[in-house]
């Protein structure tokens, strides 16, 4: 156990997946970061194909957004278990930053004593280390078919304070805390210090009774009613275009693929283009910019490309000069040839728009680099001189020295590769692309969160319950 600790951690549970837990953890970060706090975020297994690279691996993009949030440096500790869906019956098993591929054949029931002291000792270490812990947990804690780790075990390791957050405009959200309330553990039922109802629309006196009844059922206090709130965060699992561009912007189709990994990287793109995803070959009529993203299962995603008529769609629009920019498994698929001896995601037959062959290796790259843009001709010659913070995170070694123009850069025509994610997270690569510089969102967007948590949420209560 943890030698001593500053304030009782804080977890925050949800009645269902989706509720906002990750969104009242950021806004929390913040808020007590603002108060001169030394918080950090914390959760014991995410599943997620958005993830970032951080110092020894890799972690799930919203515990790296939270990081920023308060302020301090992401670590794999707030973060040991990311689980990433490659198939729909499987995942690749994160753990501590690094792939195990030993866990990821191992049955879902039987990886809970491998991943757990993983999870605690992550767990200790910000407790030991840091004056505050924000937890969010997993799905709901009421899963009373399965073992639960990420919720239940955790609350009562960390010894933590809890709320449980229910959003309200799905329904049923009384029904919701009081099922959960009476489902979980008797150890998590008396950690509970209160609810909070989230994305209310309307006149919140039109709750009544509901609220004091279900304190007098549950003893559970109301901690506030979060509103509806428009915000700029990227999205912790897909990808959500909520900016319109300019009415005469660059037009941009983002292809979705199944398995479509670190989407969220586009999220300034829609303030400076007119963006749309693309699942069909009518998505990508009249576009200026074909962009495919990274991808968690290359050979399944380009399969699925060419059953639905996007592959020879978007060899076709490339051949008449309409600009095609691969991005990590996106780049691959645009090479001829996608080999994977180890069986490690599968071989395919790339959309052969560019000399480049992939070979899929065990070992996972997972490293922050900085790409300096050069060399590129027209109609890519704008991002030259631009120098990029990114990061690669694949299992796959691309090789094209043909077309090669800069480390991890390919170009022939319109066509252009990288393998390197945040070109569009940098606001000069968004602008030497499209002609429009977006404006950066994740600060302000911080203190909006931090500002609707004062004024919403019982802060007082919030903080008693975790002796601040």
């Amino acid at each position: 156990m943890p030698v001593s600790i500053s304030h009782r951690p804080l977890m925050v549970l949800g009645c269902t997946s989706g509720a906002g837990k990750s969104l009242l953890v950021t806004a929390l970060a913040r808020c007590f970061a603002r108060r001169g706090v030394d918080v950090v975020p914390y959760k014991a297994q995410n599943m997620s194909n958005n993830a970032r690279v951080v110092a020894g691996g890799e972690i799930g993009v919203a515990q790296w957004l939270q990081a920023r949030a308060a302020g301090v440096e992401p670590s794999v500790d707030m973060n040991p278990v990311l689980l990433k869906p490659e198939a729909d019956t499987r995942s690749q098993v994160v753990v501590a930053g690094k792939v195990r591929h030993d866990l990821t054949e191992t049955p879902w029931r039987e990886r809970g004593p491998h991943l757990w002291p993983f999870m605690e000792a992550s767990l200790f270490r910000l407790m030991d280390d840091h004056e505050l812990v924000l937890i969010e947990g997993a799905g709901s804690p009421a899963e009373i078919n399965l073992p639960d780790l990420v919720n239940n075990r955790v609350v009562e390791a960390a010894d933590a304070s809890a709320i449980l957050v229910a959003d309200i405009d799905r329904g049923g959200a009384f029904a919701h805390i009081y099922g959960t309330w009476s489902l979980v553990p008797e150890a998590t039922r008396r950690r509970l210090a209160g609810y909070v109802l989230n994305r209310f629309r309307g006149d919140a006196s039109l709750l009544a009774p509901g609220p004091e009844q279900l304190t007098a059922m549950t003893s559970l206090p109301l901690v506030g009613v979060v509103p509806m709130v428009a915000h700029h965060l990227p999205d912790e699992e897909g990808g959500t275009i909520r900016d319109v561009g300019p009415r005469d912007g660059l037009r941009v189709a983002v292809v979705r693929f199944p398995f479509g990994s670190n989407i969220d990287e586009f999220h300034l793109l829609p303030a400076a283009a007119r963006v749309r995803w693309a699942s069909e070959p009518a998505d990508l009529d009249g576009v200026d910019l074909v962009i495919l993203p990274g991808s968690k299962h290359v050979a399944a995603d380009i399969e699925w490309l060419r059953r639905r008529g996007m592959a020879d769609r978007i060899v076709s629009l490339a051949d008449s000069g309409t600009r095609v920019l691969g991005i990590c498994g996106g780049a691959m698929m645009l090479g001829d040839h996608i080999q994977d001896a180890g069986g490690i995601e599968g071989s395919a037959r790339g959309l052969g728009l560019l000399p480049l062959t992939t070979d899929m290796v065990p070992d996972k790259l997972t490293s922050a680099v900085t790409l300096e843009v050069r060399g590129l001709p027209d109609p890519w010659s704008r991002l030259n001189g631009l120098v990029v913070k990114g990061y690669e995170i694949r299992h796959g070694h691309v090789t094209g020295e043909t077309c090669q123009v800069a480390p991890a850069l390919w170009v022939s025509g319109s066509v252009m590769a990288t393998t390197v994610h945040g070109l569009f997270e940098d606001p000069s690569a968004v602008q030497a692309l499209t002609g429009v510089r977006p404006e950066p969102v994740l600060e302000s967007t911080f203190e909006l969160l931090a500002d609707l948590v004062e004024e919403h949420l019982d802060t007082a209560l919030l903080e008693a319950t975790i002796g601040l």
